[in-house]
């Protein structure tokens, strides 16, 4: 009884106590915005954090302003892993982005391959990037500092040697408003050029095929017909080995079907050759029946006798003596009658050959 009034006092508080839930998260609608040519303006006292009270965190309306800086040619994952550490060293961080023009990057870096609107445009739309400060400068001075309200600055810890100075974030380092970031291993700016200038020749093909013209690629007369010749053989040997593989399979299957048939050929050969032995071999069927049959036509049929002979019972020719068992050829001659002499050769050469067949049955 206890526990359930227990349960009860529990369920009753559960009940009155305010239903405090977190709002949904918003979500991400619109890019970040640019910053203000005139700078931050806020009624909100912006005064100097230090790291320790940035990483405690802030009040709402007062979150910390960490800048990062950079070329941000070619944006790429690396890029924007560099943007999310940022984005979360502290609590309650409004990241800022400067992004370098165009005429500036040429002067002190080299030539990019997007546009400096394509790459305001790219950080615009990266979902960790609260704020775009366009034109920015190659080296941080005190006064863009304190016109834009940062409080940290976020890059990688190596020192970046630019315009005459070995680490143009020295002095960020110095005042204690630098936090490192990470770089991504295995992927740059740099890195992706050095892949199109290694492979160009594949791109300048692959251009070609999706209908770029060679003026638009820069391409000369002879190394266009170079490439399209290429890609004319690149498409026959695909053919090719299209055809292969195809042909291929058309073998494999027909192998399979003939081993299939010499086996089922085998079986019904071994088969054949068991049931021919069964029938005709030495202790088969057909000699059984054949000897069966010879016992039974001998037990039926009598032993033939030749004519003249005393008798044609067989108990009388074993009652004959050892002496007459062999009758001469005289006396199983036929009797004689007048005729000519060669007539008696003839019938005589007769008369023999039926006395000695006769001689050979009895023996």
């Amino acid at each position: 009884m206890s526990r359930k009034r227990r349960n009860r006092g529990n369920n009753a508080q559960q009940q009155a106590a305010p239903n405090h839930k977190r709002p949904p998260p918003k979500a991400l609608q619109a890019p970040a915005v640019f910053a203000s040519p005139t700078g931050f303006e806020t009624d909100v006292p912006h005064e100097k954090l230090t790291i320790a009270q940035a990483k405690r965190g802030t009040p709402a309306n007062r979150p910390v302003r960490v800048y990062a800086d950079g070329i941000f040619d070619l944006f790429h994952s690396g890029h924007a892993r560099a943007l999310m550490q940022a984005k979360n060293v502290f609590p309650n961080t409004h990241l800022i982005v400067g992004v370098c023009s165009d005429e500036l990057t040429h002067k002190l870096k080299g030539f990019t391959v997007m546009t400096e609107d394509e790459r305001y445009d790219a950080l615009r739309h990266c979902r960790y990037v609260d704020e775009v400060v366009r034109d920015a400068p190659w080296t941080l001075t005190p006064e863009f500092l304190k016109k834009h309200k940062i409080d940290f600055v976020a890059h990688d810890d190596i020192p970046y040697s630019s315009a005459g100075s070995e680490d143009v974030y020295k002095h960020i380092k110095e005042a204690g408003m630098f936090v490192a970031t990470k770089r991504t291993e295995g992927i740059s700016t740099s890195d992706l050029i050095t892949r199109i200038v290694r492979n160009y020749d594949i791109y300048v093909r692959r251009n070609l095929q999706r209908g770029y013209t060679a003026q638009e690629l820069n391409v000369g007369f002879i190394n266009e017909k170079k490439y399209r010749l290429q890609n004319q053989v690149d498409r026959m040997k695909e053919t090719v080995r299209t055809v292969e593989e195809k042909s291929k399979h058309f073998v494999y299957r027909v192998e399979e079907k003939s081993q299939d048939l010499i086996h089922k050929w085998e079986e019904k050969s071994r088969e054949f050759i068991g049931n021919f032995l069964e029938l005709f071999g030495p202790d088969g069927a057909w000699h059984v029946i054949q000897e069966r049959s010879g016992r039974m036509l001998q037990a039926l049929s009598p032993y033939s006798s030749p004519r003249g002979s005393p008798s044609s019972s067989p108990t009388r020719q074993r009652s004959v003596s050892p002496d007459s068992a062999s009758p001469s050829p005289s006396s199983l001659s036929p009797p004689s009658t007048p005729s000519s002499p060669s007539r008696r050769k003839k019938g005589g050469r007769s008369s023999f050959k039926a006395a000695t067949k006769y001689s050979g049955h009895l023996q």
